[in-house]
């Protein structure tokens, strides 16, 4: 039966998330179960592409990563794959009617990985966060509104900036990784050998800002996903914090990281907050 054959698909979405991300699981987990399958789909569908120009440093990135495009867009036309990932992730397309120009932005800085290394200006920079990010954000929006297109139009803005701030936490986290092991510098004019304070707190500063619109956003999400997106928020706020009061220098020698046991009391924090109304 079809249904058994797409039952699986879903649980290999819910596996690559619980696999790659525990923080990301653990917030996709305090979504409505209504809508909680959908963002393992799409989750399943970025990390997936991600991996390829990321991790397969053995194998012909480029023919990997054109097969994976071409059969996207294959199981978005036919409405299935026999790649379970993205059989999943074609059918929250359908669902919530995600518009091309979405993956198709997505795919298009994942493809920049394969061949570009530095971003040097800020028009380069801000395009590849939007394609990398602020998209990925849109998709789940438009889960959380259920396809709601005035709610949608209405959070857009905000979505996108909590997309930017989230990527550039991570930017600023694997400055290290990027920088020595893919050869890649994101920051404009900020790459592992010149990062200094100053440095540092400029682009600590712009994250900030992203945050502050996107807890705008959160405030006015529907109920179904407030929880785990704010779960989320909370998560990156504190690793922001710990980036901004490690030295640069410290930065660029190891990956700053948010231990579990504080990533439990900031879940507690965060459920009390939302069930409070707090926020």
């Amino acid at each position: 039966m079809k249904s058994i054959f797409d039952n699986v698909a879903r649980d290999c979405s819910k596996i690559v998330t619980k696999s790659y991300s525990t923080s990301f699981s653990s917030a996709t987990k305090l979504l409505a179960p209504s809508i909680r399958q959908d963002i393992y789909n799409i989750y399943g569908f970025v990390r997936f592409a991600d991996e390829i120009v990321d991790t397969f440093h053995d194998y012909d990135k480029q023919k990997l990563f054109d097969k994976f495009k071409a059969e996207m867009y294959e199981a978005i036309e036919y409405k299935i794959s026999l790649n379970p990932i993205l059989n999943a992730f074609q059918e929250t397309v359908h669902k919530y009617n995600i518009p091309a120009e979405l993956y198709e932005a997505f795919m298009d800085s994942m493809e920049k990985d394969l061949f570009k290394s530095e971003y040097l200006t800020k028009e380069e920079y801000e395009a590849y966060i939007y394609g990398s990010a602020d998209v990925v954000g849109l998709m789940c929006l438009k889960v959380f509104v259920k396809g709601n297109q005035d709610e949608y139009e209405a959070l857009k803005h905000d979505a996108m900036k909590l997309g930017s701030a989230f990527q550039k936490v991570n930017f600023l986290r694997d400055l290290k990784a990027d920088c020595e092991e893919l050869e890649r510098s994101y920051f404009p004019n900020a790459n592992l050998n010149c990062l200094d304070e100053a440095t540092k707190n400029d682009i600590i500063n712009e994250i900030e800002a992203d945050f502050k619109a996107g807890l705008r956003g959160i405030i006015k999400l529907p109920v179904e996903a407030k929880l785990g997106v704010y779960t989320a928020y909370i998560y990156y706020l504190k690793l922001l914090q710990k980036l901004k009061n490690t030295p640069s220098l410290e930065i660029k020698k190891k990956r700053i990281r948010v231990p579990d046991y504080q990533k439990a009391s900031l879940l507690a924090q965060s459920y009390l907050s939302c069930r409070l109304n707090l926020i």
